[in-house]
C-alpha cells in the first residue's frame, strides 16, 4: 500500500493483477508488513474505487487517518484459497520468494524478495552462499522454468551477470572512496 487516502482509514494500492474485477466489497486479503518478524494481518474490503491510476481501498475496522498510516508500506496478498487458477508458465509472485535460483543448474541463493518499477523486468532479490543480496532480472529471456512445488527456479543467466549486480567487496569500496579523494 502506498499512501493513506482520504481521512476515513482508506489507503490507496498499486495493484499488479491483471485479473480483472480481482477485487471487491466483502473480500478478505492479507497485509504482509516489510518487516519480515511481524504477522501478516486480515483485512476485509468495505469499499474500494480507481483514483489516479492506483486503488483505493477502505478496509473494516480502519477508520482514521492513524489507523491507515499503519498498514503503509504492507503488500497486500490474496489467501492462496481466493487465488485465480494461472494459465501455464505464470507464477504468483509470492510463490518466487523462499524458492532456490539456479543459474544453468549451479545454486546461485535463496530469493529474498521481488521488485516492480526498475525496468520491463521485476527484479529477484537473492541472498547468495556469501549472504550478499544480488539482483537478477526475472526476464522470460533468462528463464528456464519455475517449479513452485520443489520451490526451484532455473534461469540460464548471460555471462558475467553475477559479477555485474555483485555488491562490492569492502576492499572495492576502499579502493572507490580513495579514486574519489583524489578527483577532489
Amino acid at each position: 500500500m502506498v499512501k493513506t487516502q482520504g481521512r476515513r482509514g482508506e489507503v490507496a494500492s498499486e495493484i499488479y493483477s491483471n485479473v480483472p474485477g480481482r477485487f471487491a466489497a466483502g473480500m478478505k486479503l492479507l497485509a504482509l508488513p516489510q518487516e519480515s518478524d511481524t504477522q501478516r494481518k486480515e483485512l476485509e474490503v468495505e469499499d474500494l474505487w480507481p483514483h489516479k491510476g492506483l486503488l483505493v481501498l477502505k478496509f473494516a475496522g480502519v477508520d482514521s487517518i492513524s489507523d491507515a498510516e499503519t498498514l503503509v508500506g504492507c503488500e497486500l496478498q490474496v489467501p492462496r484459497s481466493q487465488r485465480s487458477k494461472l494459465q501455464a508458465g505464470w507464477n504468483y509472485v509470492s510463490d518466487l520468494v523462499g524458492c532456490s535460483l539456479l543459474d544453468h543448474g549451479r545454486k546461485i541463493g535463496r530469493v529474498e524478495d521481488v521488485q516492480f518499477g526498475a525496468g520491463e523486468a521485476p527484479l529477484l532479490i537473492v541472498c547468495d552462499a556469501a549472504s550478499r543480496l544480488v539482483e537478477i532480472p526475472f526476464a522470460e529471456a533468462y528463464l528456464d522454468s519455475v517449479d513452485v512445488e520443489s520451490k526451484q527456479v532455473r534461469m540460464n543467466l548471460p555471462e558475467g551477470l553475477l559479477e555485474v549486480n555483485a555488491p562490492l567487496t569492502a576492499e572495492e569500496k576502499q579502493a572507490q572512496a580513495q579514486g574519489a579523494r583524489k578527483k577532489h
